[in-house]
Formats: C-alpha cells, sequence, structure tokens
C-alpha cells in the first residue's frame, strides 16, 4: 500500500537538565534532528510542537527537563524536482528502500548541484518522499564512494531508523583501498570537525565532533592493503579522514591521499592503473539493519564497482608476482 502524504508525526522528547537556558526551537532542533529547523519552527508557531503541553514562541528559554511533544501533520520538505535516473533497487517494500549508489552521484540538492541528484531520482520513483525529512535519507555517501543507502517511506520508518542510527544499530560495512601495509585490524577514535583553514575539508581536531572507525584487514598487498570498515558514528568523511591520520588513505583520494605510491618496480600496467584511479577506492559493500515495522534483521551486500574490482584484481597479480622484484 503507497504511504499516504498525510502521515501524522508524532513524537516526544525531555529536554535534559544541563540544556537550561537553552531556546525552545535549539532544543527541538537538537532532540529532533530528523526535521529541518524551518519545519520545526512552523510547528511551534502553529502549536503543532508544544512544550509541557502549552504553545511556546520558539524563542523562549527552556529550564531544562521540560517534555517536548509533537503532534502534526507532514509538510513539504523537498522542493528538488524529480527526474527520471535509473536506480540500482536492491530491496523494496511499503516502507523502506535500499537502492546501491553508483560512483559520480551525487545524493542531495545543494549549492551548485540542484538537479540531477539521488533524491532527484527518489522522487521521481516515490514523489510522496517529497514530505519526509530530507526525502527520506537516514545517511549519506560521497559523490565519489559507492554503495548501499538506506531510504525511509514513511515518517515513522525515518523516524526509527534515525533512532536506530544514533543508538549505533545500523551496521554499515565499507571495503577500503588504502596505501600502505597495514598488520591489523585497529579502532580509531578520534574527533573531526571543519579543517581550520579549508572550510571544505574535514580534520580530526580537538574542537570536533566523537568520531570513531573499527577496521580490519581483508587483503594485503605489496604497499596496499584492503580494508573492511565499520563505522559506529557518522561525521562528513568520516573513514577518508581517519584514514588518513593514520598514514594510510584511500587510494585515489586526492582531497586527503595526495599523490600515489606505488609497490617497487611495479609494472606499467599496474603503475597507470594507480595514477589514472580518480576517485576514492571506497565501497559501502554491506548494510545490517532491523526493519522499522517487523523488527526482523536484515543485511545486504554489494560487491564494489568494476573499476575497483579491477585494481584489486591488478594489485593481486602483483603480489603473487612478488619474487621477480626481490
Amino acid at each position: 500500500m503507497m504511504p499516504k502524504t498525510d502521515d501524522i508525526v508524532r513524537l516526544s522528547a525531555v529536554v535534559p537538565i544541563e540544556w537550561a537556558g537553552y531556546r525552545l526551537d535549539r532544543a527541538a532542533a537538537l532532540l529532533f534532528e530528523q526535521f529541518s529547523r524551518s519545519i520545526l519552527q512552523k510547528w511551534i508557531k502553529s502549536g503543532q510542537l508544544l512544550c509541557d503541553g502549552q504553545t511556546l514562541k520558539g524563542k523562549e528559554l527552556l529550564k531544562g527537563g521540560e517534555c517536548l511533544s509533537l503532534s502534526a501533520l507532514a509538510l513539504v520538505e523537498i522542493t528538488a524536482k524529480p527526474e527520471a535516473i535509473d536506480l540500482n533497487i536492491i530491496y523494496e517494500d511499503d516502507t523502506i528502500l535500499i537502492v546501491n549508489k553508483p560512483v559520480g552521484l551525487i545524493v542531495h540538492p545543494g549549492a551548485g548541484n540542484p538537479e540531477h541528484t539521488l533524491v532527484n531520482a527518489l522522487l521521481h520513483h516515490c514523489p510522496y518522499l517529497n514530505t519526509l525529512p530530507r526525502a527520506g535519507l537516514v545517511h549519506r555517501l560521497d559523490k565519489d564512494t559507492s554503495g548501499l543507502l538506506v531510504i525511509a517511506k514513511t515518517l515513522s520508518a525515518h523516524t526509527h531508523l534515525i533512532r536506530q542510527m544514533q543508538q549505533h544499530l545500523v551496521k554499515r560495512e565499507y571495503l577500503a583501498l588504502c596505501q600502505g601495509m597495514i598488520t591489523a585490524g585497529a579502532t580509531i577514535n578520534a574527533p573531526i570537525g571543519r579543517h581550520s583553514q579549508a572550510r571544505t575539508r574535514m580534520a580530526v581536531t580537538d574542537g570536533g565532533r566523537e568520531a570513531i572507525t573499527h577496521y580490519r584487514v581483508a587483503e594485503r598487498f605489496r604497499a596496499h592493503t584492503l580494508l573492511r570498515v565499520q563505522l559506529e558514528t557518522g561525521r562528513t568523511h568520516q573513514i577518508r579522514v581517519h584514514l588518513a591520520h593514520i598514514h594510510h588513505p584511500i587510494v585515489g583520494d586526492t582531497t586527503y591521499g595526495g599523490r600515489p605510491k606505488f609497490p617497487r618496480q611495479a609494472d606499467v600496467v599496474l603503475v597507470e592503473a594507480l595514477q589514472n584511479f580518480h576517485r576514492q577506492a571506497l565501497h559501502a559493500t554491506q548494510l545490517t539493519l532491523a526493519h522499522p515495522v517487523t523488527e526482523e534483521t536484515l543485511s545486504w551486500s554489494v560487491p564494489c564497482p568494476e573499476d575497483m574490482l579491477n585494481l584489486i584484481h591488478l594489485l593481486k597479480i602483483d603480489t603473487k608476482n612478488k619474487d621477480l622484484y626481490s
């Protein structure tokens, strides 16, 4: 059955005591972060978002301990236009959609990219997603990172999945081909924030937000390592920043990785393949979550795209022939 566009949002949350002095609209934005600030402000003004059962102005200061309750009709959140862009759909039912995003597809419209994005494709496939926060998107992938994404098709499913993400219950595993030899798996616990000088980049910084990345070795090559990476948090560019931080940047990542490195005496085919790999070799290969309606644990996996598979194949050949170079 197609979800209705007049779904009712019903949520409640208690304002932490330590938030005493916060404005109502700020507290609401933090407690109900799946909704945009503009939508929350409309609900506050219309009395659909109450504080201890009362209608207050967004600028009212809170004491902490108040209960914010939301009971509101869904509003159009997304104004992007639908576009007939092919989607690689891995799974779909009435409440969730799993897609395998290709390399080069931007997830969300933004400055300089108002169209030709995954959101435009989703709105063509499911027009009613324009009433959901971020068109139902629960998480994102960078333009040149491929792999699995989950999209909610109802407000209740979106809220349920956001809560799973916040509680670290959604398992996301990536394959990352990085430079250098890594001998064993480990955890990187280093806060990430905006770079102090290059504002389009992220960096490990003392003032950043908590960021935790787990990795284990999938395969070793002569001068590279294929890692299986799991995110505990979901900061912008997290895997790319963290691997660069431990001096093992992802192959092809010109933003955080610098120049490509080659195995000693590598043949010309491998050298050219590494030189011509112009995007980060990162792929969201596996996704596991609890279905927002049935609570059944579901898992999906997809192989790397062809360009990454070809590069891994060449590295395997190089490693197999390593005795030729010794």
